[in-house]
């Protein structure tokens, strides 16, 4: 049956690792990455910080909306979606909102901030400008809205992950009806 699969997390969690062995898994499937949206904007880019401009919120939105409308054209087509993107605080149930395709898992890895420290030492990249590990994760686990599955995802490989998505995500990360379009 297929699905819209909302992946999310802070930086260095394991999304886009393990949106694309879920969609691997998945006999029809699109991954979508949110973050694609925010580099195609080449002048004028507004990146999120800790206290973000008016027009990094703005932005952020846009993506948001354009992942979930690319969900959507996907879902449409007969593909099971799996998106992955940074979602924290109120922007969660914003994108919950958003995707009206159903029904809609959403799936949080949560896990333990050295354990995230560590995966970002060693994948190379600093994802962490103005940020912080505890900063993100502070938002995460105090001001992000428990909707869906939460995996605390510390100790497990990607393909440990998948499993318990398969697993669990029917059961425990579906999440509502969209809101109706307002008039």
């Amino acid at each position: 049956m297929k699905a819209v699969y909302l992946i999310t997390g802070i930086q260095a969690s394991g999304k886009s690792t393990v949106a694309q062995a879920l969609a691997e898994r998945l006999p029809r499937s699109a991954h979508v990455r949110g973050d694609l949206f925010r580099r195609m904007v080449v002048g004028g880019r507004a990146e999120m910080a800790p206290e973000p401009s008016p027009e990094a919120v703005r932005q952020l939105r846009l993506r948001h909306r354009l992942t979930a409308a690319t969900c959507d054209a996907y879902f449409d087509e007969g593909f099971t979606v799996v998106a992955q993107d940074v979602v924290l605080g109120g922007h969660l149930a914003e994108m919950v909102r958003l995707v009206r395709s159903r029904p809609l898992l959403v799936v949080v890895l949560a896990p333990r901030p050295e354990a995230v420290a560590a995966r970002e030492r060693a994948r190379g990249k600093d994802a962490y400008d103005a940020w912080t590990v505890e900063l993100l994760d502070r938002t995460l686990r105090t001001g992000t809205p428990r909707l869906g599955l939460w995996l605390d995802t510390s100790d497990h490989t990607p393909e440990q992950t998948v499993g318990e998505i398969l697993e669990r995500a029917w059961p425990e990360a579906a999440v509502g009806r969209p809101a109706a379009p307002s008039r």
